[in-house]
């Protein structure tokens, strides 16, 4: 467990360099949005086309890894879906409630690509990207469908299907599956450059985690705050976990569900959160808290499941 404790360390402190960046006088304060535009509309795109377009999917398991994320990812939806009657009659607005179900779903790929990069190499890495690319879809339709049901704005199939079809991360994720499986083939030189942009990703997207991290709102966090950091970073891994485990997959495959399922929730729900009604505040402490506190779960998490993957 030290040893992944120990690999995954400069993966975090990344992620503290971003905070001490985004508090630091010298530097503009208001680049900090246009470098999470550019993430999220150029830098991780590129990453996942390709890294999905160059990986060797033969061997994968495909179907037992999308039976598995994907059944996971659905059945933690549903179980949520299902309890918005208890939110409402605990008192818990429905805009919280959609915080909490976006907190409680979405992956922050970023940190899952860093640490299989850091601990398993180009291989596993490949496999994250393929998880991240099986759950993309439904993750967002799920959440979209959440917030604009109960985010107070207007509810119509235009609204939804706009949010999906115009996400970057789904686009850069179908083409590069698409290059890889019809074997398309893509000018070298332009291809290299894509390489170039995607190389910067994972570092620059780091620091634009800890960047975006609210400290202030995690220091007195709402008790309901603390709910989706345990149903995110210890029932999803463990529901995931299990169910992968369970269809048979067994060493890279297992490591790379439980990867995605350890990791905090992904920043872009913020923006999500903002846009379509959702409690920004809320989210923003959850995704703080949960990246505090993914920091000594995710070992945790790791080191059980290189024991089951070895089984």
């Amino acid at each position: 467990m030290l040893t992944i404790f120990e690999s995954i360390l400069p993966v975090f402190l990344l992620v503290v360099l971003g905070a001490l960046l985004k508090r630091w006088p010298v530097i503009d304060r208001n680049m900090w949005g246009g470098l999470e535009q550019l993430g999220f509309y150029v830098l991780f795109p590129s990453l996942l086309f390709t890294t999905l377009a160059n990986a060797e999917f033969s061997g994968m398991a495909a179907g037992d890894i999308a039976i598995g994320s994907i059944g996971s990812v659905t059945f933690i939806a549903l179980v949520l879906a299902l309890s918005w009657p208890l939110f409402r009659s605990a008192g818990v607005s429905a805009p919280a409630y959609t915080s909490v179900f976006q907190t409680s779903t979405r992956w922050n790929a970023f940190i899952a690509l860093a640490i299989a990069e850091k601990l398993y190499g180009p291989q596993s890495l490949a496999l994250v990207a393929l998880v991240a690319t099986l759950i993309i879809i439904p993750i967002n339709l799920y959440n979209i469908g959440i917030l604009v049901w109960f985010g107070g704005g207007t509810r119509n199939l235009k609204t939804f299907a706009h949010k999906i079809v115009s996400n970057p991360l789904i686009i850069g994720s179908v083409l590069g599956v698409a290059v890889n499986l019809l074997d398309i083939p893509i000018y070298k030189p332009l291809m290299q450059a894509a390489d170039l942009v995607a190389g910067t990703s994972l570092s620059l997207g780091l620091i634009m985690v800890g960047a975006g991290l609210k400290l202030s709102d995690a220091l007195k966090p709402r008790p309901l705050a603390l709910l989706p950091v345990g149903l995110k970073l210890l029932v999803m891994p463990l529901v995931m976990t299990t169910a992968a485990y369970a269809l048979g997959m067994r060493g890279e495959p297992l490591l790379a569900i439980a990867m995605g399922a350890s990791v905090p929730t992904a920043m872009n729900g913020y923006v999500l959160a903002k846009q379509l009604g959702g409690d920004a505040p809320l989210y923003a402490a959850v995704a703080t808290l949960q990246t505090i506190a993914s920091f000594f779960t995710i070992p945790m998490v790791l080191a059980a499941t290189a024991y089951l993957a070895g089984g």
